[in-house]
């Protein structure tokens, strides 16, 4: 089994900040793209950013700037830096990560369970 963990939502004012922490257990090989996702109520989910297995980043254009993502290969974690946090930035925040669980198999996309974050005062 694998298992995805995101924790550090919560509420925050507006103009704060906020750091999302994932950790991927379970049984693992190893592990190529990691990502940030979130949902904000009545829309779709959406791309925030996504890190590769050597650190090569991209992010939606609107979050360019404010948020940074990153990885701990050793610890099988994904981290996201909110800044300047926006009442629009509230969603729900998932992480993904494609995970290959032996070397005889393919990477298959798993996700976890969400964190909320709302922004605020």
């Amino acid at each position: 089994q694998v298992q995805l963990v995101e924790s550090g939502g919560g509420l925050v004012q507006p103009g704060g900040s906020l750091r999302l922490s994932c950790a991927a257990s379970g049984s693992i090989f190893s592990i190529s793209a990691m990502g940030w996702y979130r949902q904000a109520p009545g829309k779709q989910r959406e791309l925030v950013a996504r890190i590769a297995s050597r650190g090569t980043t991209n992010y939606s254009d609107s979050l360019k700037g404010r948020f940074t993502i990153s990885r701990d290969n050793a610890k099988n974690m994904v981290y996201l830096r909110m800044n300047s946090l926006e009442p629009e930035d509230t969603a729900v925040y998932y992480c993904n990560a494609d995970i290959r669980k032996d070397s005889g198999s393919y990477y298959d996309t798993y996700w976890g369970q969400g964190t909320q974050v709302t922004v605020s005062s």
